[in-house]
């Protein structure tokens, strides 16, 4: 025997039906056809010096080899309060696309409710002769879906894909700042090293102007040097003694500004001593390096992950002037007695769709989309500017990197040659060959190569510590 289906079931399945055929036609977008803008900048770096290392970049731990910056750079990435906060936006934009996403489904609800209550017979229908009271039940158990609103035009869809965007953008934006915090904690680092060297090469010419000092008191009682000579030997000693003084509270404010980055205080075994070997590695790039390579770069994919979520709220827009449907219905069981909830005879319903059109708005819809396009506009020429600074701080670390070996090479024969300078006319000034003036020009010549050789070691790391940031996070 068939039996007929219930007015429940019939009506569930209408309403699944409905919800198929809405899925459908929810394909409907009004949102403009999103293409990647293309890049205002010129389509290659070039003249790129080779540098021989890994051809791999990825990840940080490639490019930083010496492990105390690798530990520094992990102690950083675990405490800085910037990441963490950076790391909780993304959490917080995760949480808005969910709940923008869940408007796009019907919100089922559950009631199971009971009611119990004493009415005059008089009053329950048994007229005014009747007496006494009657008892009165009610149970009831349903499911409701309240104001569901049909996607039909792609209000909620574009709404839940610019959160969405939003999300990436913010993901983006966390990626960046964990870049930038190795990048910041990397160059921390190597300049505390740097100053640190400084301030041995201070130490070693002060004590070296001691000697010489010594020297010349020695000479001047023998009646061979005069009181000038002493006067010179003086103002090396104390030169040297006074960038002692600067430099021990630098290296202080350095290790100060390392623990701010890291957001931790800082072992003294992690600290580097100079700045000889920092470490550091950078693969050979191609003779023209494509601009696509800005690509990669976190605040790029950020800048258009937004460009791309305007582009949906203008589809979110468009979708206004349309009407806007909406469904609201139950379904469940009623009974005056609770054994005869569940029966075929107590099941109930009620499908209410409802339509609403604007009909006058004063112009708040055309606002809201000429608002969106102007929003738009402004996100495209926010991805331009950030595309054009990204290819200019890139070049400008490319064409440091074209010549600072070069430098640094010539800075280290500049260096050897006052070092041997000075030796030879420390020599001569004993034996009497040469006069004191020499000896100073030459000591200072070699006190000066020594701290810009440092500074050329320091501005080759940092370099291409900045590579690695311009790059957006190394060379992929």
């Amino acid at each position: 025997m068939i039996r007929r289906p219930s007015a429940l079931t019939t009506a569930l399945t209408t309403a699944l039906s409905l919800i198929a055929v809405v899925q459908v036609a929810g394909c409907v977008d009004l949102a403009p056809a999103y293409h990647r803008p293309g890049l205002p900048v010129p389509a290659s770096f070039s003249a790129t010096s080779p540098i021989t290392a890994s051809p791999d970049l990825g990840s940080w731990r490639t490019f930083f080899r010496d492990p105390r910056l690798a530990k520094m750079i992990d102690l950083a990435l675990a405490n800085n309060r910037d990441l963490r906060v950076a790391v909780a936006n993304v959490a917080a934009a995760r949480g808005d696309y969910v709940v923008q996403r869940s408007s796009l489904f019907p919100k089922l609800s559950a009631v199971g409710a009971a009611s119990y209550g004493q009415t005059p017979a008089s009053v329950a229908g048994g007229g005014p002769a009747a007496t006494g009271q009657v008892n009165e039940k009610l149970f009831s158990a349903a499911g409701r879906i309240s104001a569901w609103q049909l996607d039909l035009f792609g209000r909620l869809r574009n709404g839940a894909r610019a959160a969405l965007e939003t999300y990436f953008a913010t993901r983006e934006a966390a990626d960046a700042a964990r870049i930038t915090l190795v990048s910041e904690t990397a160059t921390g680092w190597l300049t505390l090293g740097a100053d640190r060297a400084l301030l041995a090469i201070a130490r070693n010419t002060a004590a070296s102007g001691e000697a010489s000092v010594s020297l010349v008191r020695a000479r001047q009682a023998a009646g061979v040097a005069s009181d000038i000579d002493l006067a010179q030997a003086q103002t090396v000693v104390e030169q040297a003694r006074a960038d002692a003084a600067r430099l021990t509270a630098l290296v202080e404010i350095d290790r100060h500004a390392l623990e701010r980055v890291v957001g931790s205080p800082v072992p003294d075994d992690l600290l580097p001593s100079d700045i000889d070997d920092p470490g550091l590695v950078m693969p050979a790039l191609p003779d023209a390096l494509p601009a696509t390579a800005l690509l990669a770069r976190p605040d790029v994919a950020q800048s258009e992950d937004q460009l791309k979520a305007a582009n949906a709220d203008i589809g979110a827009a468009r979708a206004a002037f349309f009407p806007n449907i909406s469904l609201t219905g139950s379904g469940g069981v009623t009974s005056l007695a609770l054994s005869a909830l569940f029966k075929s005879a107590s099941q109930t319903w009620t499908f209410a769709p409802s339509v609403t059109e604007s009909v006058v708005d004063f112009g708040a819809n055309r606002g809201a989309l000429s608002r969106a396009n102007a929003q738009r506009d402004a996100a495209k020429a926010n991805y331009d500017r950030t595309v054009q600074t990204a290819f200019r701080e890139v070049a400008d670390a490319l064409s440091e990197r074209a010549t600072i070996d070069a430098q640094l090479s010539s800075q280290i024969a500049l260096s050897s040659a006052a070092d041997r300078a000075y030796t030879l006319t420390d020599a001569r000034y004993r034996q009497g060959s040469d006069s004191y003036l020499a000896l100073l020009v030459t000591q200072r010549s070699a006190y000066a190569a020594r701290q810009s050789l440092t500074s050329v070691k320091l501005a080759r790391a940092t370099n291409l510590v900045t590579l690695y940031t311009t790059l957006g996070g190394g060379l992929r």
